[in-house]
């Protein structure tokens, strides 16, 4: 298979995570009947890794302190942030 007749469309939201202190976990989840883990990443402290949307991907799972940055605003993850 040619991966230049890849032919996927990519037209998700973005979804920016700025972690603010090391290990926050972003976990990805599946669309479809049964929701299911797709995709896991580890951030430390200062790192930052932009996320995208797919015919795949519906949902985000974030645990640890984080800024969150997508084109409907900005908010914080972590338990300081919810109490």
């Amino acid at each position: 298979m040619d991966p230049l007749d890849h032919t996927e469309e990519i037209s998700g939201d973005y979804v920016v995570v700025r972690a603010l202190e090391d290990g926050v976990t972003i976990i990805g989840l599946t669309r479809g009947k049964d929701t299911k883990f797709n995709h896991t990443e580890k951030l430390d402290r200062g790192e930052v890794m932009l996320f995208q949307f797919t015919e795949h991907t519906s949902a985000m799972k974030i645990r640890g302190k984080a800024e969150v940055f997508t084109k409907h605003g900005q908010v914080k993850s972590g338990r300081e942030f919810t109490e």
